[in-house]
């Protein structure tokens, strides 16, 4: 019990955007049409996925966890989020801090095992058709979801009682409208190399060799496709790539923006890193369903045929 008897403030205090913070009252309306967009378009992805037998296939199963990660990702963030925007109410209880804290990580770094398991599907489906089904079976995917799941909360289920062991005494503003452990752990009075080699520890581990795989099976998939004779049927197999290529780039490119940022940017303005920070959480739950509806047939006419009754 005396490792957490340090101290610690009641609460936090979050912060918008520094520098333009009589502004945030004219950000929410764009803030509430992009949760409005990444929570509306996730569960239309569920739900078509649910309730059309066309598309209980492995491809789509993948794709509902991933809105699933995102719709989490955004339900996390969401009430501090339009709370310091819209009401500029800016506490927020350290327990409370601690468990968001815990879910933004854990949501992230399931999205990013997903998109490796996505990476594995497009690697069978091209590479090894004729095995797609014995392969991807319905238990097969559902040990994938689980194996992802519980890799992300025992992975960072440390991380609370890691900060929790440290006395904040500088001060008790954090730098972002939701919490961080990066940005947490600079508020401590105390050796904090333990948080950090962790941190370093599970970012390697799981988004660095998760990035690697990904990369790896594409390497794989194009080999596989270059040897195809048919210029046509190499871009049928390429097209079936697209959408999951723009989903991680989307997830990926704002990763390692924010991550030069905080390494090489300290003397940027703060707003730059709160504005990375944001799109790196921000952008991917509100892209994702808008690429995979646009660029994937099966699901948009899903979604048509959803909504016709409705239009009737």
């Amino acid at each position: 019990m005396g490792l957490f008897n340090v101290s610690h403030p009641a609460s936090f205090l979050l912060t918008g955007i520094p520098g333009l913070e009589s502004s945030h009252s004219w950000l929410a309306g764009p803030l509430c049409v992009m949760y409005a967009v990444a929570l509306g378009g996730n569960t239309v992805i569920l739900q078509v996925v649910r309730v059309e037998p066309s598309l209980h296939e492995p491809m789509y199963y993948f794709l509902s966890m991933l809105s699933f990660s995102d719709l989490a990702m955004s339900m996390a963030t969401l009430p501090t989020v339009l709370r310091t925007f819209c009401l500029n109410a800016r506490s927020i209880a350290f327990d409370a801090c601690l468990i968001q804290m815990f879910l933004i990580h854990s949501f992230s770094m399931m999205e990013s095992g997903i998109l490796l398991a996505m990476s594995f599907d497009r690697y069978v489906a091209i590479c090894d058709p004729l095995h797609y089904a014995t392969v991807l079976t319905n238990g097969v995917i559902a040990g994938i979801g689980i194996a992802v799941t519980a890799r992300s909360f025992i992975t960072l289920f440390p991380l609370p009682f890691l900060f929790k062991r440290l006395p904040v005494c500088r001060s008790n503003v954090l730098s972002h409208s939701y919490c961080l452990h990066p940005d947490m752990m600079k508020l401590a009075c105390a050796d904090i190399t333990i948080n950090s080699i962790y941190g370093l520890f599970v970012l390697v581990s799981t988004f660095g060799m998760d990035m690697f795989f990904i990369f790896l099976s594409y390497v794989l998939i194009l080999r596989s496709v270059m040897a195809i004779a048919s210029r046509k049927e190499r871009l049928k197999a390429l097209n079936t790539c697209v959408s999951h290529i723009l989903a991680v780039l989307a997830f990926y490119v704002p990763m390692i923006g924010v991550s030069v940022v905080h390494r090489f940017g300290k003397h940027a303005p703060r707003y730059i890193h709160v504005l990375m920070s944001n799109v790196y959480l921000f952008v991917p739950p509100v892209l994702n369903p808008l690429i995979y509806s646009a660029k994937t047939k099966e699901i948009r006419r899903a979604i048509v045929r959803m909504f016709r009754p409705i239009r009737m």
